[in-house]
């Protein structure tokens, strides 16, 4: 076990409980919004709300395995299991079509000065999904 303690580099810690933050958050604004938390949802316009409610059930599919697939990722990824590099995977495709189903629907609502937040998530998706490889190839996940 004492190897297995030294093998394991500083930076995964940082890495992992990062991922853990930022996917728990997004974990946690699915589960609020897919519950219809009134208190979290108070900020959103009604417009924005309508769409949310009125999308089909595969969209929340693809949103519910991106959010969770990060949060499992980075669970794998503390815990230096090689699940890690599929539920990142996971991740980054449900945020992609997630992103890219929102994107491309003309009815779809804009919220004024969030243009850029989705090519954050999606870049810090793709950076996951890039050190979990890394880590793998590395020996640092089972």
């Amino acid at each position: 076990m004492e190897n297995a303690t030294r093998r394991t580099p500083w930076h995964l810690w940082v890495v992992g409980v990062l991922g853990l933050l930022w996917n728990g958050f997004g974990s946690t604004d699915f589960t609020m919004t897919a519950t219809r938390n009134a208190a979290w949802l108070e900020p959103y316009p009604q417009e924005m709300l309508d769409y949310w409610f009125a999308m089909p059930l595969w969209v929340w599919i693809v949103w519910a395995v991106g959010v969770f697939g990060g949060l499992i990722g980075s669970l794998a990824l503390l815990l230096r299991k090689g699940l890690a590099v599929p539920a990142f995977l996971a991740s980054l495709l449900g945020a992609l079509v997630s992103m890219a189903t929102g994107y491309f629907d003309k009815n779809a609502p804009r919220m004024e000065g969030a243009e850029l937040f989705p090519l954050i998530i999606l870049g810090i998706a793709a950076a996951l999904l890039a050190y979990a490889v890394w880590q793998r190839r590395a020996g640092t996940l089972t």
